[in-house]
């Protein structure tokens, strides 16, 4: 797998009205997104609500995203789960099913109290498919297990034979920075959406986030932009990105980035509880505060 460039949607699971999963939508979603030329699938993340699916459910979303590829997008699975023997055995099947990375949460149902410990864990769940690029899902927001990432990656080179990087969802740039200049070795995956340009100066060359899902357009205006650096263009089209975020978080995050599928045309369903799922009159109120910062004006195109 060569190394990650561009944007990196972190992909729905889309869900039934009952809460099964819809396998059939992944086709359709797949095709949406490799139109809008991203580089790859991060499936069953926490955008994915992978940590609130069975183990069967993640295989089944994993095969299907990768038969919806086809060899023509990488697919990355994060195979993180709370039991290291159940991690084990998701990446053993992403291996299997033809995925081209791996990629895990740590435990966190209890505490985890040392960076030798987070290697211990890292090093089994990795070592279950040698032969793919593994990345450390390092989200510390949700899992609370927050450790200097340049000594997990200075010791972690030692410990896990494959270890390729790092998602990095946090918004301390400065560490992110530190992470790469490391050794030149490792591959570190910006993940907070509403900061990618400060991510892009910092060297950061891939980004993995939710809302590439429907805003990829936005996005690509911003790396463009900055690669000619023409940095008041690439600022103005950051700030659209911040706008967008903000009226997201007013309505609940992964919830509101949900349910801006279906306003896009690309419905994926209700949420898996504790996940709110938002009532209509939530959605067009979201909706109403979309129009109003122009999201459905400049979201869907490239400047």
């Amino acid at each position: 797998m060569e190394r990650i460039k561009g944007l990196v949607p972190a992909v729905f699971t889309p869900l039934k009205a009952n809460g099964d999963i819809e396998t059939g939508k992944i086709k359709p979603i797949s095709e949406f997104l490799i139109d809008d030329k991203v580089s790859a699938f991060y499936v069953c993340g926490s955008t994915g609500e992978g940590p609130l699916l069975t183990t069967r459910e993640r295989q089944q979303v994993t095969e299907s995203y990768i038969e919806a590829a086809a060899g023509r997008i990488d697919v990355i699975v994060q195979v993180g789960h709370n039991c290291i023997k159940e991690a084990v055995a998701l990446a053993r099947h992403a291996a299997g099913a033809g995925a081209a990375a791996i990629s895990a949460i740590p435990p966190s149902y209890f505490p985890l109290n040392s960076l030798a410990i987070l290697l211990d864990c890292m090093a089994e769940i990795a070592a279950a498919a040698p032969d793919l690029p593994f990345y450390y899902y390092h989200v510390p927001a949700i899992t609370r297990v927050d450790f200097d990432m340049v000594e997990f990656l200075t010791q972690g080179q030692e410990k896990i034979a494959n270890l390729r990087g790092i998602k990095y969802t946090k918004p301390t740039v400065f560490e992110m920075q530190a992470c790469i200049e490391l050794n030149g070795r490792f591959e570190i995956l910006f993940g907070s959406d509403e900061m990618m340009l400060s991510a892009l100066t910092a060297g950061a060359k891939g980004a993995v986030g939710s809302t590439f899902n429907f805003a990829a357009p936005l996005y690509h205006s911003i790396i463009s932009a900055f690669d000619a650096r023409d940095l008041d263009k690439a600022r103005l089209l950051q700030y659209r990105a911040v706008q967008m975020v903000r009226v997201l978080y007013k309505y609940g995050g992964q919830p509101a980035i949900k349910a801006t599928m279906k306003l896009i045309g690309m419905d994926c369903g209700p949420n898996r509880l504790p996940h709110k799922t938002l009532a209509p009159t939530e959605i067009e109120a979201m909706k109403s505060d979309l129009t109003k910062i122009g999201f459905f004006a400049w979201a869907r195109q490239e400047s």
